[in-house]
């Protein structure tokens, strides 16, 4: 499944993460639990055990849940998960040790420190800007940033997913027109390290980098436009965050 941030799963991991942030361990993890109990694909089931796992107390049930959130990830096998895959085997490497099963925990260290593959989403991948372009033209590195002012980027951002394009597109500066265009990478790219594995585990929204060119080869027309009031939001949320953007 895509990632979508109104997915009733997501909302409520969302709203135990707010718990955590203040400082309510008992109610996040009774959201978490819900999320759960709730979730019916393997993507909303993975998330949801991922933060069930960590709020056990016991080091028994904290690693079958870890083994349920990892084979939920080896079965949904694709890169929305593939970046989580390191820190759920340390987790689960940890736990072995903890229970006294040091041969399964030194083999669980082993494959966490296994070279990371580079992403091999295939796209198509999209890129959204209020800038006017042509087909054909090259995206560059050393635009400013749309979220940090006077920050001029190292790299060039685009998504797998036309949605997340589309609230780019709708959170990037300027006056013009809202464009999602459809481009294609001309060198190597990876995952975005502002996304991936921090909020939620592994690279739900599909977001990737690169230092190389992005070509435009393409225009879509249609996507999941957001509300005035959900891009105020959004604005918002960009304003109230205080981390620092990974360049």
């Amino acid at each position: 499944m895509a990632f979508d941030p109104s997915n009733p799963v997501v909302k409520l991991c969302l709203q135990a993460m707010d718990m955590e942030a203040n400082n309510k361990p008992q109610e996040a993890s009774k959201l978490f639990m819900q999320a759960w109990h709730k979730a019916t694909a393997d993507f909303e089931k993975f998330i949801a055990a991922y933060y069930v796992s960590r709020h056990q107390s016991n080091t028994a049930n904290k690693l079958k849940w870890i083994e349920t959130t990892l084979q939920l990830a080896l079965k949904i096998n694709d890169d929305s998960v593939h970046s989580a895959l390191p820190a759920l085997y340390v987790d689960r490497a940890k736990c072995y040790e903890e229970l006294g099963n040091h041969q399964e925990a030194k083999i669980n260290y082993e494959l966490a420190a296994s070279p990371a593959a580079a992403p091999s989403d295939k796209g198509p991948f999209y890129h959204g800007t209020k800038a006017a372009l042509q087909i054909g033209d090259l995206l560059t590195v050393g635009a400013k940033s749309n979220y940090k002012a006077n920050l001029v980027m190292n790299h060039i951002y685009f998504t797998a997913l036309v949605n997340g394009a589309g609230l780019a597109a709708a959170l990037a500066k300027g006056d013009g027109a809202e464009h999602v265009y459809i481009v294609e990478p001309t060198g190597s790219f990876e995952n975005d390290p502002n996304v991936t594995d921090k909020k939620f585990p592994g690279n739900p929204t599909r977001s990737y980098r690169t230092t190389a060119s992005l070509k435009i080869i393409g225009e879509v027309t249609e996507w999941l436009k957001q509300t005035p009031e959900q891009i105020q939001q959004w604005r918002q949320k960009l304003a109230n965050n205080k981390g620092e953007i990974i360049n």
